[in-house]
C-alpha cells in the first residue's frame, strides 16, 4: 500500500523564486517590460496592507449609507482587513470626495457615492477643490439606482401618455418636486416639462421626505424619487407609479413601465444613476482591478445583494473598472447637456 507525502512549503528563497519566475512568464506573454509587470505584482500582493476607510457623503441611516456597511463589512472579511465606513455629508458630496482626492494613491481610502456627488457636481460648481476627472479614478458600480416618477392619486392619470395629456392640458398651472436642484429627479421632469412645452414650475425639496410628505398630503401633485421612499405609499395607493428610469424594470415593482416602454426613448429617462465606488487617482491598475473584483464578489453574496434589493436598487454584478470608466466617460457629456437644458447655473 503506497502511502501519500506531504509536500514541504516552500522556503521563502524558493517562494522569491517562483515568484520571479512567474513575473517573467507574465512579462513575456503580455510583451510589457519586466519592470512594469514586476511593479504590478508587487502593488497586488502587498494589497491590503491596512485598514480600509470607504468615505459615504451622506448622513448615517440612508440608503447609500446602508449599502456601504454592508459592502464594507463583506470587504473587510475578504480582504482580512476591517473596511470602516466614513460618513462626510455635506456640501453636495464635495467634502467626501475631496477628501479621496487628497488621500494616499494607495487603495486604501475609497468613497461609496452617487451618479452626482462623484460625476454631475463638476458642471454644478465654477470652482472645486479636486479634478473629478484626474483625482478619483473610477472602480466599480454596486447598483443602477433608478427613479420613479409619482403623482398624488387625485391626479386623474394611469400611465404616461395620460399624463402628458393632463400636463399639456394644464399648461403653466402644474408643479413638480424632486429632491434637490440638479438632482436626476430635477433633470428628468426638467426634460419632460420642455418636451410637452408645458411649462412646469420646478420645487426643489431638501431631500425626498419633505417632497413625499407634500405628494401624500396633496400640496404636491407630482413627484420623482427613490423606489425607498416612495414605495410604501404607493403600495397604500396615496401615490400612484407612472414610470421608472433607466433601462429596464426594477424588480420592487415589476408592473411598473420604463419610459422607454412608453415611448419615450430619450437620454434623460433611459440613462440610469448608480451608487459606485472610485478611489484616488493615481491608485496603481493591478490595486484598482483587485478592489473591483472584491467588490464583485461581495455583491455577489446573499446578504449584501439582499441590502439592494430591499432598497429599491438593481445590483450591478458584472462591472469592472474598464467598463465603469468607458461609461463615465461616455455618460459625461450626457449629464452636462441634461443639467444645460435644465437651465442649472453653476454655483
Amino acid at each position: 500500500m503506497k502511502t501519500s507525502r506531504t509536500q514541504p512549503s516552500p522556503t521563502p528563497l524558493r517562494r522569491r523564486q517562483m515568484l520571479r519566475l512567474a513575473v517573467a512568464s507574465a512579462a513575456a506573454a503580455s510583451g510589457l517590460p519586466l519592470a512594469t509587470v514586476a511593479r504590478a505584482a508587487s502593488d497586488k500582493a502587498s494589497f491590503p496592507t491596512k485598514p480600509l476607510r470607504v468615505i459615504v457623503p451622506f448622513a448615517p441611516g440612508g440608503a447609500t449609507d446602508v449599502l456601504a456597511r454592508g459592502v464594507s463589512d463583506r470587504l473587510g472579511q475578504q480582504l482580512s482587513q476591517p473596511a470602516i465606513v466614513d460618513n462626510r455629508p455635506g456640501a453636495a458630496g464635495l467634502l467626501a470626495c475631496d477628501a479621496v482626492a487628497k488621500a494616499a494613491a494607495d487603495g486604501h481610502t475609497l468613497t461609496l457615492g452617487t451618479t452626482s456627488t462623484m460625476l454631475s457636481n463638476q458642471f454644478m460648481f465654477k470652482k472645486m477643490a479636486y479634478d473629478p476627472q484626474k483625482d478619483i479614478v473610477p472602480v466599480v458600480r454596486i447598483c443602477w439606482s433608478p427613479i420613479v416618477l409619482v403623482t398624488n392619486s387625485q391626479v386623474p392619470a394611469r400611465n404616461l401618455q395620460e399624463l402628458i395629456a393632463y400636463i399639456v392640458a394644464n399648461k403653466g398651472k402644474l408643479s413638480y418636486g424632486s429632491y434637490g436642484i440638479g438632482s436626476q429627479g430635477h433633470l428628468v421632469l426638467a426634460s419632460l416639462s420642455n418636451l410637452t412645452n408645458a411649462d412646469m414650475s420646478h420645487i426643489a425639496y431638501k431631500g425626498e421626505a419633505p417632497m413625499v410628505q407634500d405628494l401624500v398630503g396633496g400640496q404636491l401633485m407630482m413627484g420623482i424619487g427613490s423606489i425607498l421612499s416612495l414605495k410604501q405609499h404607493i403600495d397604500t395607493g396615496k401615490l400612484r407609479a407612472i414610470s421608472f428610469t433607466g433601462p429596464s424594470r426594477v424588480p420592487a415593482l415589476p408592473d411598473v413601465p420604463t419610459f422607454s416602454e412608453q415611448g419615450h426613448k430619450e437620454d434623460a429617462f433611459t440613462i440610469s444613476g448608480w451608487l459606485g465606488i472610485a478611489a484616488t487617482g493615481g491608485t496603481p491598475a493591478p490595486v484598482v482591478e483587485q478592489l473591483g473584483a472584491e467588490v464583485r464578489k461581495a455583491l455577489q453574496t446573499r446578504e449584501v445583494n439582499a441590502r439592494v434589493l430591499m432598497a429599491g436598487f438593481v445590483p450591478f454584478t458584472d462591472d469592472s473598472p474598464a467598463r465603469f470608466q468607458d461609461d463615465w466617460k461616455r455618460d459625461l457629456p450626457i449629464w452636462k447637456k441634461l443639467l444645460v437644458d435644465a437651465g442649472v447655473q453653476p454655483t
